[in-house]
């Protein structure tokens, strides 16, 4: 079955609060391993775009997932150790700034959505996602079952619990490129385009962790 029918007869009961709707009705058409899949740091300057696969125990409590937007830094590493200690099954990916230079931001995004799904597949008890539901318009470039959802950390909780690692995963990243190169901040905007980041690049230029072909750093390239 085309998985866009799977829920043609049960759309217009939505999950508008009901957050493991999408899994559960999966998991009724027999699919066992169902992942949310999202990712951080389409936006930034600097550092690698991060993604996570998450598939949640199918007999856990989905509430506390809910958009990593919507929460502080505090309630996301808790959810985050939460996660990391309730038997979900967690895969990160990432692409690098040379890879996002390469083939573009959206696909250097899909790509790290793919790397995270075959870490997921590997994590015990194995086997990777045979369905995943998928934050925003585009499909992961797999061959397995998707169904994409725009705004899906606000319609499925386990892209919601993908979207909470991706963010944590990237911010420690990010904290970690600070003790390299102080002089632009990154633990206090992650690479995203504040004020003072901006002032930091027309004053240092560029460093290695920058995003060449991003207007606000190509303009510096040959700074000094």
């Amino acid at each position: 079955m085309n998985p866009r029918t799977l829920f043609a007869d049960l759309l217009p009961f939505s999950p508008h609060t009901d957050t493991f709707y999408f899994e559960r009705q999966l998991q009724r058409q027999g699919f066992a391993r169902v992942a949310g899949v999202d990712e951080a740091g389409r936006g930034p300057l600097a550092g690698p775009v991060v993604a996570a696969c998450v598939i949640l125990p199918a007999d856990g409590d989905f509430t506390p997932y809910v958009d990593s937007k919507t929460l502080t830094r505090r309630q996301r590493e808790r959810l985050f150790e939460l996660l990391s200690t309730n038997g979900a099954r967690i895969g990160v990916g990432e692409a690098s700034p040379r890879e996002i230079e390469q083939v573009n931001i959206l696909q250097a995004s899909l790509l790290a959505m793919k790397r995270a799904m075959e870490a997921c597949g590997q994590v015990p008890p194995g086997g990777v996602p045979d369905f995943l539901l998928v934050d925003g318009r585009f499909e992961v470039p797999v061959p397995v079952g998707q169904r994409t959802l725009v705004k899906g950390e606000s319609k499925s909780a386990s892209i919601a619990a993908a979207s909470i690692v991706a963010k944590v995963t990237r911010d420690r990243m990010m904290a970690d490129a600070h003790a390299l190169f102080p002089q632009y901040g990154f633990d206090r905007h992650q690479g995203y385009p504040t004020k003072a980041h901006r002032e930091a690049i027309r004053n240092h230029g560029p460093c290695p962790l920058h995003r060449r072909t991003f207007r606000g750093v190509t303009e510096f390239l040959h700074h000094g």
